[in-house]
């Protein structure tokens, strides 16, 4: 975030001011809504259902565990955590419809019968101090306004012993292939967002804010300034992702 002026924040590779941002994203979220789930499957070809299983994996739910799934969208982690074992889970999103349409998704989906789906924002959790034994984010911290007050709230959250994990993109480390990637990134994904779901604009933002997400050692390192220990992260297809993980100790 550096060189940026007081009061300002990153909108894509926009510089918008932080009272702003909020409702951008939310604008963008309520536009692609009907199409979120579709549109993630075809700009990763599919392979954004192995990355959430790979967290899923590393987490290795317990049926006594609590799950805050934040930015939990249409439901696919906390279908999985439930689907693996896990216990009573919350789905929180500050997009009323991305909740709306996860629930019908899920309707008929016994494992899914107890879940709580919650609308708030991940700066400001509508969730007890240490009532959780699970934080997961995938594919939203880096949407949120002041990703350093969602990892502490991430942390107030958290029961002692509790986990963090956070799957988001980032630096794809085949140099021979950037160019590739670079391309399909910036020039693919908008024109199947136009297609599929009629906003080649939201798209382009979140193919934009990828580019201005810290990297993997940059986050570990405001995990562990918001309080959390024992961050680590793991790599997956090439760098494309990554998987960030922590404790509340």
């Amino acid at each position: 975030m550096a060189n940026l002026k007081q009061g300002f924040t990153h909108f894509g590779f926009k510089e918008v001011s932080k009272s702003q941002k909020g409702q951008l994203v939310r604008n963008v979220f309520d536009s692609v809504a009907n199409r979120y789930d579709l549109m993630n499957d075809l700009m990763s070809l599919g392979v954004h259902r192995l990355w959430k299983d790979a967290l899923i994996d590393w987490l290795n739910p317990q049926k006594e565990q609590t799950l805050l799934d934040v930015a939990g969208g249409t439901g696919d982690i906390t279908n999985r955590f439930k689907k693996r074992g896990g216990g009573r889970a919350i789905v929180c999103d500050i997009n009323q419809q991305m909740l709306v349409n996860g629930q019908k998704k899920f309707s008929d989906s016994i494992p899914m019968k107890d879940t709580i789906w919650i609308c708030g924002d991940a700066e400001k959790l509508p969730i007890d101090d240490k009532s959780v034994d699970v934080y997961t984010i995938a594919f939203g911290l880096r949407n949120v306004t002041n990703i350093q007050v969602a990892l502490e709230e991430a942390q107030r959250v958290l029961r002692p012993g509790g986990r963090f994990l956070c799957l988001e993109f980032s630096d794809f480390s085949l140099q021979v292939l950037k160019p590739l990637y670079e391309a399909y990134s910036f020039k693919v994904i908008p024109q199947i967002g136009n297609v599929i779901a009629n906003d080649k604009d939201s798209y382009k933002y979140l193919v934009e804010s990828i580019r201005k997400f810290p990297n993997p050692t940059q986050l570990i390192s405001r995990m562990r300034e918001a309080g959390l220990e024992q961050c680590k992260f793991r790599n997956l297809s090439g760098g494309i992702v990554a998987i960030h993980s922590a404790w509340r100790i």
